[in-house]
C-alpha cells in the first residue's frame, strides 16, 4: 500500500499541513499556529493534531504512516522530546519525528544543498547550512533577548511609538487608530491596559496592521518597517562567513508570516539584501511544509 506521509510547517501564528500518498500531494489544511513553548506541548499537539485531522478527514483517512513536524520553538531537544511525545498520543501517524519549522524550511528552499533562510513571524531566525552540511545559527533567541525584525518587535514598536506620540515626544502617528481598532480598546487608556497583559502572541498579532499602515505611506510605521527589514538583512549577512568559503556566493530565502509575497517588509528586507556582496537571493516563497514531507520520505 502506497504511505501516506505528512508534513507540517508550525508557527506562532499559523499551521500548514500538506499530505502527499506516494508521490503525489493529495491535500492541505491550515489552522491556528502551534508553536512549542517549555512545558505547553500538549496544547501545541493538539493544535496540530487538529489542522492533521482534517486534512486527513478531505481523503477519507483518520492516520497517516510518516508524520514530520517542523516547529517553531522546537530548536532545544526537550521542547523537541515532549512536543513529539504528546503528538505520539494524539494517534495521528505511525512514525512522529519533530525537528525546527527552520530546518524544513532550509530542505524546501536549498534540498541538501547550502544556503541560508531568513524566518519572520511571531519570532525571527536565521539559519544557514554550509558545503559540509552544518548548520549555523543566527538570533532567534525569544522576545526577551532576540527576536528583532520579528512580529513582536515590530507590535512592541509600535506601541512604543503610539505612546510616545501621545506624550509629544514623537510625530502624530494614524497607528493609534490602527491599534485601537485592532485591540479593540475604545481609547488611548483601554490600550495601556490592553498591553499591560498582552501576550508575545498578541503584540505579534499587531504587525501585519503596523505594516499595512507602512505600506500606506506613514513616516513612522515606514521606519519601524525599515528597521525591522534591517535586522532580518542582518541576520544573513552575520550568517554569510560562517557559511560560505571566501570568495563563495550564497543563495538566501525568506520564510515566514511577515515574509509572505505581498509583504511590505519582505519587499524591504529583499532590496537591503540585493545590496550586499555574496548573497544570491531566491524571491520566490519556500513552501515549508513541502521541506517536511521530503524528510518524511526518508525517515
Amino acid at each position: 500500500m502506497t504511505p501516506i506521509l505528512i508534513g507540517a510547517d508550525v508557527g506562532g501564528t499559523k499551521t500548514a499541513v500538506v499530505v502527499a500518498e506516494g508521490p503525489d500531494v493529495v491535500a492541505r489544511a491550515e489552522g491556528a499556529g502551534g508553536a512549542v513553548r517549555p512545558g505547553r506541548a500538549l496544547q501545541s499537539a493538539a493544535t496540530i493534531a487538529e489542522v492533521v485531522r482534517r486534512a486527513l478527514a478531505s481523503i477519507g483517512r483518520t492516520r497517516g504512516d510518516t508524520l514530520v513536524v517542523g516547529a517553531a520553538g522546537a530548536g532545544r531537544r526537550p521542547e523537541r522530546d515532549e512536543l513529539a511525545r504528546a503528538l505520539r498520543g494524539e494517534g495521528i501517524a505511525e512514525r512522529v519525528t519533530v525537528t525546527t519549522d527552520i530546518e524544513i524550511a532550509l530542505v524546501a528552499a536549498f534540498g541538501e544543498g547550502p544556503g541560508i533562510v531568513v524566518s519572520a513571524g511571531t519570532g525571527s531566525i536565521a539559519v544557514g547550512r554550509d558545503r559540509s552540511g552544518a548548520l549555523h545559527r543566527m538570533g532567534g533567541y525569544g522576545w526577551q533577548m532576540g527576536d528583532e525584525g520579528s512580529g513582536y518587535a515590530i507590535g512592541r514598536a509600535a506601541l512604543g511609538a503610539v505612546s510616545r506620540a501621545r506624550d509629544g515626544r514623537s510625530p502624530a502617528t494614524p497607528l493609534q487608530q490602527t491599534l485601537l481598532a485592532a485591540t479593540r480598546s475604545g481609547d488611548f487608556d483601554e490600550l495601556v491596559r490592553w498591553a499591560a497583559t498582552a501576550s508575545a502572541a498578541e503584540v505579534a498579532a499587531l504587525a501585519p496592521h503596523v505594516l499595512g499602515v507602512a505600506a500606506a505611506g506613514d513616516v513612522v510605521a515606514r521606519g519601524i518597517a525599515d528597521y525591522a527589514a534591517r535586522e532580518l538583512s542582518q541576520l544573513a549577512v552575520c550568517l554569510l562567513p560562517l557559511v560560505g568559503a571566501e570568495g563563495e556566493r550564497l543563495r538566501v530565502a525568506l520564510t515566514g508570516g511577515l515574509l509572505e509575497p505581498d509583504s511590505v517588509l519582505r519587499r524591504i528586507v529583499l532590496q537591503k539584501l540585493a545590496d550586499q556582496e555574496g548573497l544570491d537571493l531566491i524571491e520566490a516563497p519556500v513552501d515549508s511544509a513541502l521541506g517536511a514531507l521530503v524528510i518524511a520520505e526518508k525517515a
